[in-house]
């Protein structure tokens, strides 16, 4: 039997896929899809790895890999595997002193790991872009991608794992939480694409014709209060990141014939990961909801904002697509193996996002679809409360406080990102305005 074989076979017997090209028993599950944390041993010389390779994904060291058996004893052992560094931002070393991983088997695929990043006690962020900066970062994401698959949103097959890391260099081994996720090839052919879809190519949900996972997309994020993702919904967006970027955290899979497929990847930024947001004061005013919940404003951000992308219908059908698996949710995240601090964050999340989409009265709030609409800091309109002539973005959502002349007096929910960073209005963001009283409208997007 060749060396190729044994390894595959040893994959096989232990039940992990490092690659859909390795997986040749349909009898055995796979690791990703298995009860339970998989349990892994990797030994490498990861220091030497985080001091050359943190900004170069292509930097590598050569690691051994060992798979221990669910429940049998029997363990994969993997002597050829190189061990590199993944990422983006998590890369660098003032983010994670432990960053994300890949281990590829040569000539058999690829594996990613969400590391634990850290070692910060409790729920210490990191400083630049706030990651968890410890090991209930993994568990945690682990439970987001299990609630996005519970709501049938499109994302990677993952699991939770502990890994004990052994590198010749430290002191002893470290065993921590991690996530296993699936490569982003073997997600191409589990979903039927044909090539993926490069950011500077991707264009936009329009042209791609992507409509339906985009707007599976753009509720699930709400729900799990991710803004760490990215899609041009169409060639005039101009919301957040967009212009540069116009696909972020985002898989698109071209499958031919004018088809496109979305999944979304990547939470260690989101809501329910972190735990609060460090620029939120920069971007929403509190007094938006009665409580000044910061969970309950990110979550309507991001709802509100659909109105804006997509017809009546399909937000309704959307809605109704939600609020018919939320008990399946809510199943899941009673039985998630989370700390319980965790699950009382997660469970936040949730019910601010069913009670946004719970009805139309919640749902179809008073909103500007105008984009005309001026700011002032009086009833008489005398005084502006932005820049000169700053007009707000359609699709902002008001609550009106009260009515003088032509104009009322609104908190505004700035979830188009109009006045956030380098165009700040604090006016907005710390107090009421007003604004011309006919440009608020609740029918929008009409029936």
């Amino acid at each position: 039997m060749s060396p190729d074989v044994l390894v595959r076979a040893a994959l096989c017997a232990s039940a992990v896929v490092i690659a859909s090209s390795v997986w040749q028993q349909p009898k055995l599950d796979s690791p990703l899809e298995g009860k339970g944390a998989a349990t892994l041993i990797i030994e490498a010389p990861l220091q030497q790895l985080f001091e050359t390779g943190s900004e170069d994904e292509t930097i590598s060291v050569p690691g051994k890999v060992t798979f221990k058996g669910p429940g049998t004893g029997t363990d994969a052992v993997l002597t050829d595997v190189a061990v590199s560094v993944r990422g983006h931002t998590s890369r660098r070393e003032t983010e994670c002193t432990f960053p994300k991983l890949k281990l590829k088997l040569k000539g058999a695929g690829s594996i990613k790991i969400g590391t634990h990043c850290g070692e910060a006690s409790d729920d210490a962020l990191s400083p630049k872009y706030g990651r968890l900066v410890n090991d209930k970062s993994p568990l945690r994401e682990a439970l987001v991608y299990d609630l996005l698959r519970a709501v049938g949103a499109p994302v990677l097959r993952t699991r939770a794992a502990r890994i004990t890391y052994i590198d010749p260099a430290a002191s002893g081994p470290i065993e921590r939480h991690a996530l296993l996720l699936e490569d982003d090839d073997d997600a191409m052919k589990r979903v039927g694409g044909t090539a993926e879809i490069a950011m500077e190519a991707f264009g936009s949900v329009a042209v791609r014709g992507a409509s339906a996972d985009a707007a599976r997309i753009a509720f699930a994020e709400a729900m799990i209060g991710n803004f760490d993702w990215c899609l041009k919904f169409s060639p005039d967006d101009i919301y957040r990141c967009n212009d540069p970027k116009p696909l972020w955290n985002v898989l698109a899979f071209d499958h031919g014939g004018g088809k496109t497929s979305l999944l979304m990847k990547d939470f260690d930024l989101a809501g329910m990961v972190v735990g609060r947001h460090s620029w939120f004061n920069k971007v929403w005013n509190p007094a938006f909801v009665p409580s000044k919940s910061e969970i309950e404003i990110e979550v309507l951000s991001q709802v509100q904002r659909t109105r804006s992308l997509f017809p009546r219908a399909q937000l309704d059908a959307e809605r109704r697509h939600f609020l018919e698996r939320r008990t399946a949710v809510y199943d899941t995240l009673k039985s998630a193996p989370v700390e319980e601090k965790g699950r009382a964050l997660a469970r936040a999340y949730l019910d601010a996002f069913y009670a946004a989409i719970a009805d139309d009265e919640q749902y179809y709030r008073p909103i500007v679809t105008r984009n005309d609409v001026q700011v002032f800091l009086d009833a008489a309109g005398t005084r502006e409360a932005c820049g000169p002539k700053d007009v707000m973005r359609p699709g902002t959502p008001v609550n009106e406080i009260g009515r003088e002349g032509p104009r009322s007096q609104v908190v505004i929910l700035d979830a188009m990102w109009r006045w956030a960073s380098r165009n700040e209005c604090n006016a907005v963001q710390d107090g009421p305005v007003w604004i011309a009283s006919d440009a608020i409208v609740r029918n929008f997007p009409s029936r």
